[in-house]
């Protein structure tokens, strides 16, 4: 989901196909008809829609459907008339996260819905399933035992399921039992630490984006120049400023201004002055820097870059929004 978090939605689909993950997943119909439509065949969810969603070309492109609610269930019904098709749908209930699905006093509401259709051939009953809310162990196997018993409620009434998932990266990582039939991998999968006190590194995981820059413009200023909007910083003494072309349309934080760094010629400088929306000025003081000259804003810290963790401490933010935030300008190369 978010153009797979920031990295690029259609080339990390097409290397998880290749490696043979069983289904991919996105939040909403959008990216997941981007996807079908690159030549990915792989099975393909999608579970967060508005409150016009049409179907149809969900349901004749064989893209499965996340609903938590029977107005949902009608929608799709009507599209698969239309199409003369049948919806694969996975149900979602809610097991205290408060988000989508539904409402454990709706639930039973929601499955007789999905019995009917499916008794007319409207709708396959796929999957259910519910997301955690990491805030402790005991909440999780709290929610984990609100979704069992749903599951139970809903195969009374008639329901049968392929698959129930409720585990994401935290969970894939560390609580077995919440693993079920299937996972959902997210942050986890590029490298990045699912939850602040459960480390990817601890599990061999590496980040795997690095975002760079370059000096397009180099100037020698005397001391006591102001440098940026509102002269947060000015040179100390005579000083030399290295303009860099990412700024906070690129998805570096304007919030970061004085406590962010980056990596230019194997040294750390820090960005003292305001970041604009698109670029940004290092104060060098005498070291030699050229035009050309590679800034890395974040990668996996081997060889001494920030990372993104340490980007989203600065922006007082999480390393999901870091990732997800790189703009459309920033070019991405796979490697």
């Amino acid at each position: 989901k978010a153009d797979a978090f920031g990295h690029g939605i259609i080339e990390v689909s097409k290397k998880l196909e290749s490696i043979g993950v069983d289904m991919l997943a996105t939040a909403d119909l959008e990216e997941a008809q981007e996807i079908r439509a690159s030549g990915i065949k792989s099975p393909i969810l999608a579970w967060l829609h508005g409150s016009e969603t049409v179907f149809s070309a969900a349901i004749k492109n064989d893209i499965q459907i996340g609903l938590s609610t029977v107005a949902g269930l009608e929608a799709v019904a009507v599209s698969a008339r239309q199409v003369s098709g049948t919806a694969k749908v996975h149900l979602k209930v809610d097991t205290g996260l408060g988000r989508n699905g539904a409402a454990l006093s709706d639930w039973p509401d929601v499955v007789a819905k999905a019995v009917e259709l499916r008794y007319e051939g409207l709708v396959e009953l796929v999957g259910v399933f519910s997301h955690l809310s990491g805030t402790s162990a005991k909440d999780d196997a709290d929610q984990l035992a609100v979704f069992e018993q749903a599951v139970s409620t809903a195969e009374s009434l008639g329901a049968d399921f392929q698959l129930r998932h409720l585990a994401a990266s935290a969970a894939t990582l560390n609580q077995a039992q919440a693993h079920l039939d299937m996972v959902r991998v997210g942050i986890a999968l590029y490298g990045l630490d699912p939850t602040p006190h459960l480390k990817a590194a601890d599990f061999s995981l590496v980040p795997a984006m690095r975002v760079s820059s370059e000096v397009v413009s180099v100037k020698q200023v005397p001391a006591g120049h102001g440098v940026s909007y509102g002269y947060l910083h000015k040179t100390s003494g005579p000083s030399t400023l290295a303009l860099v072309p990412f700024g906070y349309a690129e998805g570096m934080p304007r919030i970061a201004t004085g406590r962010a760094s980056v990596l230019l010629n194997g040294k750390r400088y820090p960005i003292l002055a305001r970041i604009a929306m698109d670029q940004f000025i290092l104060d060098v003081g005498s070291d030699p820097v050229k035009v050309g000259d590679e800034v890395v804003i974040f990668g996996n810290g081997a060889k001494g870059e920030p990372t993104a963790e340490e980007l989203a401490l600065a922006a007082e933010t999480i390393n999901y929004e870091i990732v997800t935030r790189i703009g459309g300008r920033a070019k991405r190369v796979f490697k």
